[in-house]
């Protein structure tokens, strides 16, 4: 099992290459189900979670073709899908494997997807996505573990076809609008999502549905309008999807050169999906600058401690709180940090004291009391974000930190290691 040694305490200078989105990856790979017609991305992120996808599409009988010379480059063929089902044993390592759920009951009429497994950072439940597709007519059972779901037959043919719906959420769900978002697509007439979920992979979803011939207005707001249309076109040349930037990946960089100093300009980077994250960083005192493209963090002095709430956004993400509580813990003075999305997802805090951290946890609560410095110790990650914590925490720390476990990094960024080094930070992966 691969681990990172980190020798702490060096300064971070130069340029890096933000990766496309994961979170927005992972559904538009599932998107291309909805067509029989070639679908090309660019800017596709090189991560383990990706690589599960593309075997599950090839399970069912996609044809994945990553681009030799090109390796951001895939192109999807969904004409040749023999068997609509999600199997466990593909399913059980990531909850975003429940995207296809969506798709291959718009255009196949039925679906047989097993309950998703994951990383353990809190109870995710799919009932809001089955919820929504009842909404549109579905028969949905849940047997063995798996959802086994059918659309209503169309009226006067041999065809079954989701009807559209109104549908309100109990609670704004990512996977649950894009899911219900893509179904939407090929329904029968208009649905309209009440309570959907904002997030700028969500809005990047939608344009590229859009480019293959959907009908959707309101995308990037509470309330989003799908006109469902018989069929969706593909995505080739000139007319092919580039997946968002991967506003996580930079959130992280950004707090990793706020944590260590220096001076770290991000390319391909959109400040205007990390507003609040930017926010919070001057607050603690960090410089950002911005434009078409390019972010540009320096830090030259210790920063101050930043008290935030996790949110849906455009709030402060959940998926850069463990990040952000690294920058403050070893920032100046103390900071509240309160998690408001998922219940277990403090996992990293023990670890962090085993580093010098001063950190106490009361339910959704952290304190954090910023020390002068952190010290290196072999620590474990838990989880994805947890694992991009730790490595800001090794950074800074006096001496050499082995994290262990980072096939939870690997899900979710692209090249980590090889990119810290080329900007200055003493880091290698060891066997």
């Amino acid at each position: 099992m691969d681990k990172l040694l980190i020798r702490g305490g060096r300064p971070l200078e130069g340029e890096v290459t933000i990766s496309g989105a994961k979170n927005a990856a992972l559904p538009e790979l599932c998107a291309s189900l909805l067509t029989a017609e070639p679908v090309t991305l660019a800017n596709v992120p090189r991560l383990n979670d990706v690589g599960t996808t593309l075997k599950l599409l090839r399970n069912m009988g996609v044809i994945c073709e990553r681009s030799e010379s090109q390796p951001d480059v895939v192109t999807l063929d969904a004409s040749t899908v023999t068997s609509p089902e999600a199997p466990y044993d593909l399913v059980k390592t990531m909850r975003a494997s429940i995207l296809v759920l969506g798709p291959l009951l718009a255009r196949f009429g039925q679906a047989r997807v097993s309950l998703p497994g994951g990383c353990a950072i809190g109870s995710r439940p799919v009932d809001q996505h089955i919820k929504g597709l009842q909404a549109m007519g579905a028969q949905i059972t849940v047997e063995h573990g798996y959802i086994l779901a059918k659309a209503p037959a169309a009226a006067g043919a041999f065809t079954r076809r989701l009807r559209g719906a109104k549908i309100t959420t109990d609670m704004v769900t990512v996977t649950g609008t894009e899911n219900l978002l893509m179904a939407a697509a090929l329904a029968d007439g208009e649905t309209v999502l009440e309570n959907a979920a904002q997030e700028p992979e969500v809005v990047d979803l939608a344009h590229m549905l859009i480019a293959m011939g959907a009908r959707i207005e309101g995308h990037g707001t509470r309330r989003i309008c799908v006109r469902g249309v018989e069929r969706l076109h593909g995505l080739t040349g000139a007319a092919s999807h580039r997946i968002v930037p991967d506003r996580i990946e930079a959130g992280t960089f950004l707090c990793a050169v706020a944590a260590t100093g220096g001076d770290v300009t991000l390319r391909h980077a959109r400040a205007d999906h990390l507003d609040a994250v930017i926010d919070k960083l001057r607050e603690a005192g960090i410089t950002i600058e911005s434009g078409e493209g390019w972010i540009r963090v320096r830090s030259q002095q210790r920063p101050k401690a930043v008290s935030f709430r996790t949110s849906e956004y455009p709030a402060f993400p959940t998926d850069m709180q463990a990040q952000f509580m690294a920058l403050n813990c070893i920032a100046e003075g103390t900071a509240k940090v309160t998690e408001t999305i998922f219940e277990n997802r403090f996992m990293h805090v023990n670890e962090m004291m085993r580093l010098g951290a001063r950190i106490e946890v009361d339910g959704h609560l952290a304190v954090v009391h910023g020390v002068l410095k952190l010290s290196g110790a072999a620590v474990m990650a838990t989880d994805l974000r947890a694992s991009a914590s730790l490595v800001i925490a090794g950074l800074v720390a006096d001496g050499e930190t082995c994290i262990d476990r980072i096939y939870h990094l690997d899900r979710g960024y692209d090249q980590m290691e090889a990119k810290l080094r080329g900007i200055g930070a003493d880091i290698e992966r060891v066997r």
